[in-house]
């Protein structure tokens, strides 16, 4: 039997890349409100207990809120806000966690689908702090830049309507220098560090596209690691993954210059370790769409594994 989706907030800019990935597929069916119901509770609750797989699309409270209007015990949820990411009784949207993860996520009944950052610093913290090469209290650092859908509709009116009162100009922007940003409690959690990590975010005038960066002193670890060992780790731990590639250590040495672009429109995710041997100095980076695979093309993969379908259906 076809199963049912619902994408409760499909306006939104991760709704409507979610609907545009499903929307052509045969495999399940799309439950879809009104225009005029779309913000109405009964019609919601009627779609989301009506629905093999729902995905919420909202801001945090309202997805709370949705959650509320459940009441069929058979009626699964994948919520893409940050309402739920760091909750014990939500499994984490990350296939690609351990090996026991897709497992995990198909038996769920609730499944919280990263945050893009968070996607990108996890998968490459998880398996090296896991693996004792970085330690679970090391002070790490991230650095990132995303295209500006990330910030959803108003930040997109912001940078692409000339006549916005508030439009930005500027080729890059850094924000949240309150250094509170709203992924960094799933980071630490997930990551598995007990020191709160340090992300300094920014914006940039394309659409889309993310680069995160952690660097390291490897002089400043315990174990010693080298950069081959970070690496070999890595390449470990996604061995045999669809989605995740580790960049080959040699031509990751030999990288000049990256571009945050280059896995647009995919469900992607790639990590590079570049290093100064020499100095001892490394940055592991990872490169992934935010709204893909940091995204919407994530909230459709984990879709798969709770239906039982094709794990890439519809993303490759």
């Amino acid at each position: 039997m076809t199963a049912k989706v619902f994408i409760d907030g499909e306006a939104g800019t991760t709704g409507l890349q979610i609907r545009s990935r499903l929307e052509a597929r045969r495999d399940i069916a799309l439950l879809r409100l009104p225009e005029a119901a779309r913000k109405d509770p009964t019609a919601r609750a009627e779609m989301l207990n009506a629905a093999d797989v729902s995905i919420l699309c909202l801001p945090d409270e309202a997805a709370r809120e949705a959650v509320t209007l459940i009441e069929n015990p058979g009626a699964r949820v994948i919520d893409a806000s940050t309402a739920h990411r760091t909750h014990p009784d939500w499994v984490y949207g990350l296939p690609e966690y351990d090996p026991e993860q897709p497992r995990r996520i198909a038996e769920a009944p609730r499944v919280t689908n990263p945050g893009c950052y968070a996607l990108t610093s996890i998968a490459l913290l998880h398996p090296l702090i896991a693996g004792g090469l970085i330690p679970a209290d090391h002070p790490v650092t991230i650095n990132a830049v995303s295209g500006y859908s990330g910030g959803g509709k108003p930040l997109i009116e912001r940078f692409e309507n000339p006549d916005s009162p508030d439009r930005i100009e500027a080729a890059i922007q850094i924000y949240a220098l309150g250094l509170k940003h709203k992924h960094v409690p799933e980071i630490q959690v997930h990551a598995g560090l007990r020191v709160r990590p340090l992300i300094v975010p920014s914006v940039g005038r394309y659409r889309q596209g993310m680069i995160v960066q952690i660097p390291l002193h490897l002089g400043a670890l315990p174990a010693r690691p080298s950069v081959r060992d970070l690496h070999a780790a890595l390449a470990r731990h996604y061995q045999g993954r669809r989605f995740v590639t580790v960049t080959p250590l040699a031509d990751s040495l030999a990288m000049t210059d990256l571009e945050p672009e280059r896995l647009n429109g995919t469900n992607e995710l790639c990590l590079i370790v570049c290093a100064n041997e020499a100095e001892g100095h490394v940055v592991l980076i990872g490169l992934v769409d935010n709204l893909g695979k940091g995204a919407s093309g994530q909230a459709v993969q984990n879709m798969n594994l709770m239906l039982r379908l094709p794990e890439a259906a519809g993303l490759e």
